[in-house]
């Protein structure tokens, strides 16, 4: 695979930021943009349904993980599967709800088998992430896996290099952190994940709830 650019080289930081009050709409406008996307090869590889994103137009915090699966595929919203009900746990330990934040992917559209996008898919579809990024203007962005941290920060290193580290993309700090479908996977990794979340947490000054 070729070296994906990052976030930041495929456009210009916008001079000013969408107003609070008109994000949902900038959102709403870009997806019609999009409309039914046959811009990359995803398009004609069984893909049902345009994933967008799902959350806050206004969120502090957003995820952004790989692309979608037959779930997503199937409803249209971003981790709605079995990696999605942990992603939403994952959230609520944080003392946020699901509602309170902003879920994309780097792909929008399923790739078939829930391979991981192409290089060209990829790159494709990140014009719409940077803008995406652009409108909801976050603090900290969560990248959720190798994939998205390879494109997201336009690097080809382990997950394990990138962890415990601030990233920058957008004007926005990123933390990278496992993908909860390979947290399924390989539960042994939950601690690490959550070392992740709090450095997250500790930056946002947000407060985990008490366990009753």
């Amino acid at each position: 695979m070729a070296k994906p650019p990052s976030l930041d080289a495929f456009a210009p930081l916008p001079t000013r930021t969408v107003p609070a009050a008109d994000r949902l709409a900038a959102l709403e406008s870009l997806r019609a943009e999009i409309g039914d996307c046959t811009r990359c090869p995803l398009a004609y590889a069984g893909r049902k349904t345009i994933v967008f994103g799902d959350g806050d137009s206004n969120a502090r915090l957003m995820f952004v993980g790989e692309g979608p699966g037959a779930d997503e595929d199937a409803s249209g919203l971003p981790f709605v599967g079995k990696a999605g009900q942990l992603l939403n746990n994952m959230i609520a330990a944080m003392g946020l709800k699901r509602e309170e934040v902003y879920i994309a992917n780097i792909v929008k559209c399923r790739p078939p088998g829930n391979r991981t996008p192409e290089f060209i898919e990829a790159t494709t579809c990140s014009q719409f992430l940077v803008r995406q990024i652009d409108i909801v203007h976050p603090e900290v962005i969560v990248a959720l896996g190798a994939t998205a941290a390879t494109y997201l920060l336009g690097v080809k290193q382990s997950l394990a290099s990138l962890r415990g580290q601030w990233h920058s993309v957008r004007g926005a700090k990123v933390a990278v952190t496992y993908h909860p479908a390979f947290l399924l996977r390989d539960p042994r990794q939950k601690a690490e994940a959550w070392k992740d979340l709090q450095r997250v947490m500790a930056e946002m000054h947000l407060v985990a709830p008490k366990r009753p």
